[in-house]
């Protein structure tokens, strides 16, 4: 699925190293209100966890529940209340706009955050390292690609700095195993150990749209952006 995540990092800002102050900021968004406000509404709401229903093994689990109020009583109890804080987002303007209403979300429970708007040729320079950042990511077929190489402890796109051991063991054997139904066990797992870290904001999956004339036969939208030429013919 085609979707943006809005991610804390760990290894590169002292803010996001409490678990507590993560999940805080995670739970104060609504993802719904991010896909109206961010991508009007064309889409499917996320849970958190960089899975779709259009992913094989994607498991079913228990919705989390927006607190909003619960924001400034972790960023007190962890001495930040008073702390300004920031999220950076590329200029496009989707992704922009998506940033910023996961910036006024946490506004409105009180904390205080601007948002940062800056170009590709700046954005991508240092996009693993911002403290509190949006990345668009692309589909892959399988859950588990995304998921290795984001979240992993030695994930090549770990923009996150997690690094937890039991993740990075329950992902080793779920990509050990090709049959998704009995994969999905372990990617409940996975969601659930994602969650509970609180790193992103996962707030949707993006519709994409493709344009032809009428008479194209067999030109789909491919969520990957692939090109099955063999498919195409006209009328």
């Amino acid at each position: 699925a085609a979707t943006i995540v809005v991610r804390m990092n760990s290894a590169t800002s002292e803010l996001y190293k409490d678990k507590a102050v993560r999940q805080a900021i995670q739970l104060a968004v609504d993802p719904a209100v991010v896909l109206e406000l961010g991508y009007n509404n064309l889409g499917k709401t996320g849970e958190n966890h960089h899975m779709f229903p259009i992913h094989p093994e994607y498991p079913t689990l228990p919705p989390q529940k927006i607190n909003a109020a619960g924001l400034m009583p972790a960023l007190e109890a962890a001495g930040l209340k008073d702390t300004e804080f920031e999220v950076i987002s590329l200029d496009d303007g989707w992704e922009a706009a998506t940033t910023a209403a996961v910036q006024a979300q946490l506004k409105d429970a009180g904390m205080n955050i601007k948002h940062t708007v800056m170009p590709g040729s700046t954005f991508w320079n240092d996009w693993q390292k911002y403290p509190f950042s949006s990345t668009t990511w692309n589909h892959r077929p399988l859950a588990v690609q995304n998921m290795s190489l984001a979240y992993t402890s030695t994930g090549s796109w770990n923009e996150t700095g997690m690094a937890n051991p039991e993740f990075d063991a329950v992902m080793t054997e779920a990509l050990s195993i090709a049959d998704a139904d009995k994969r999905r066990e372990l990617a409940a797992k996975l969601g659930t150990i994602l969650q509970d870290e609180g790193y992103i904001i996962n707030p949707y999956s993006r519709s994409l749209f493709q344009h032809h004339k009428e008479n194209v036969i067999g030109f789909l939208r491919h969520p990957a952006n692939e090109h099955h030429h063999y498919k195409w013919s006209l009328a």
